[in-house]
């Protein structure tokens, strides 16, 4: 784990009495999927899903594989939408301010960007429809991001769970000059909750 990357991540860890009493339900939940799982020695895929599949759904994938990788927990990460668009550019900012290493191997309108996070595997973010080829299709747990992917997504084909933790969406903050703190917040309010989550985990 990159040295930045991991003071970022113990400082989240330092602020779980800031989340909600409500909220932590919800990740009990997820929680509660992870733990099954294990129990039962099967794989772990983890979707998040927002509709353009552009910012908190890629920060939710990032957050649980860097939340993996922490506590040492074996599992997938993926992400989607409803809509196709690309991996937004204020997202990749804040994300690349933090420590992690960002490249993009092709130029196209919706690059396979590839996020480094450490020696290991780096993450694949590109948009694409929660149902497109590379993610499951079955065992796996559907995590919603945002309100209107709970709205226009309401049923999951093949998911075995699905659960709502739905984040304000960091796109009011583009043009503001407030982007990069507006959207290095909204990560660490994910990674915050995801580190929660996945600390209730027992090996």
């Amino acid at each position: 784990m990159y040295s930045e990357i991991q003071k970022f991540i113990d400082a989240r860890q330092a602020e779980f009495n800031l989340i909600p009493d409500e909220r932590k339900i919800l990740l009990q939940g997820i929680a509660n999927y992870i733990q099954k799982k294990i129990d039962e020695k099967k794989p772990v895929q983890l979707v998040y899903i927002c509709i353009h599949n552009s910012r908190r759904s890629h920060f939710g994938q990032v957050a649980a594989a860097v939340a993996a990788k922490h506590f040492q927990l074996e599992l997938s990460t993926y992400s989607g939408g409803t809509v196709a668009t690309a991996f937004n550019p204020n997202a990749i900012n804040a994300l690349r301010s933090i420590g992690f290493k960002i490249v993009a191997p092709d130029q196209s309108s919706n690059p396979l960007y590839q996020v480094h996070f450490g020696d290991e595997k780096p993450v694949v973010c590109f948009s694409k429809i929660y149902d497109d080829a590379i993610n499951p299709t079955s065992g796996f747990a559907a995590i919603m991001t945002c309100g209107e992917a709970e709205e226009n997504c309401p049923f999951i084909p093949n998911a075995e769970y699905k659960t709502s933790t739905t984040y304000e969406d960091p796109t009011a903050s583009d043009g503001s000059g407030k982007e990069l703190e507006v959207y290095t917040d909204r990560f660490g309010q994910i990674l915050r909750e995801t580190l929660y989550a996945f600390s209730l985990v027992k090996k």
